[in-house]
């Protein structure tokens, strides 16, 4: 099968995690032809056009899509699989609908709390400005982009105490550029911190990979426990040695373990999740998973969490990588 993999295009500039794109498409690439598929690739920016013509020349039977952002803008992320879809070109990973959907993170909030699902109290910047959306202060909030992903714009500076309304919604505005234009609040939750990995099963049920929890070794009391860009990108950083993730749990922990993966399982069938995702959780003090959010198009490279789990699974990366492919959307 002629499969054409569509990753970020690099550019003067290009952060860590933007450049993280090029190491993705090579290892996804060496799978696919192991599998025997005939593999082409092409970096995507904003040239749509030049799209179209990679598509018209390469005639590829299936595109892999590990496009993340274009020039840097996480929010056009579902702008290639829906061109894929006016092209009647088919794709692996998650439909247009469903990218759309969880990587605006205020969209997915609001379609959590609809079906009833446990994600932590937020406020956008809208509400702010219409009366705080019925929010109390003062509280711990944590400040977020709307729509960058990889932890862009959030460190442990992030979540502050606000005692007011205005006070935070300065604080949203003082921080929209480092957050890619467009930032929300939300209700921070103190206690640990959970990433699952789902893998597809050809239109079935999703496998839970192992689940991982992120231990934040040596934060004392007046660090935050918060997974930010330097704890995922900047290996000169104190937070990235010292986020490691664990696999291994007490017996004590099994209600807590099923119950999480109960409820990735119900965002993938809520979303219409396929091939790869992940669900991120926050578990409070009281033993309340919280869902962070989803992430459709997760980190495939060989040292990111999700082949992590691959392997703590004992499944192969090319076999996972099969996986994907038959569990079209």
């Amino acid at each position: 099968m002629r499969v054409l993999i569509l990753y970020d295009a690099p550019r003067a500039g290009s952060r860590t995690d933007e450049l993280d794109a090029l190491e993705q498409a090579r290892v996804v690439g060496g799978a696919l032809s192991e599998l025997g598929h005939e593999v082409h690739s092409f970096g995507v920016g904003l040239d749509l056009s030049a799209l179209e013509r990679e598509i018209e020349r390469a005639r590829p039977e299936l595109a892999f899509n590990l496009v993340e952002s274009l020039a840097g803008h996480g929010r056009l992320i579902a702008v290639v699989p829906q061109l894929l879809d006016a092209f009647g070109v088919p794709y692996v990973g998650c439909p247009a609908s469903a990218i759309h959907a969880t990587s605006g993170k205020l969209l997915a909030k609001e379609r959590l709390h609809d079906a009833g699902l446990p994600t932590p109290a937020w406020v956008s910047e809208r509400d702010l400005a219409h009366g705080a959306g019925g929010v109390e202060f003062p509280d711990t909030w944590i400040v977020k982009s709307v729509w960058e992903h990889a932890s862009v714009g959030l460190d442990e500076d992030s979540v502050r105490n606000f005692a007011s309304a205005d006070e935070l919604a300065n604080e949203l505005a003082r921080r929209r550029s480092s957050l890619g234009g467009e930032g929300f609040a939300e209700l921070y939750v103190e206690g640990r911190e959970f990433n699952l990995a789902l893998l597809g099963n050809a239109g079935g049920e999703p496998e839970v990979l192992p689940h991982a929890e992120i231990v934040f070794e040596g934060y004392g009391s007046s660090k935050r426990r918060v997974v930010g860009w330097r704890a995922k990108w900047d290996p000169e950083s104190y937070e990235y040695h010292h986020t490691p993730r664990r696999f291994d749990f007490p017996a004590s922990d099994g209600a807590l373990l099923r119950e999480i993966g109960q409820l990735a399982k119900a965002c993938w069938a809520l979303f219409d999740l396929h091939g790869w995702a992940r669900v991120d959780f926050r578990v409070d003090a009281a033993g309340r998973p919280w869902i962070l959010e989803i992430n459709t198009n997760p980190c495939l490279s060989p040292d990111a969490g999700f082949a992590a789990a691959l392997e703590r699974a004992g499944i192969p990366f090319r076999a996972a990588i099969a996986r994907i492919v038959s569990d079209l959307p």
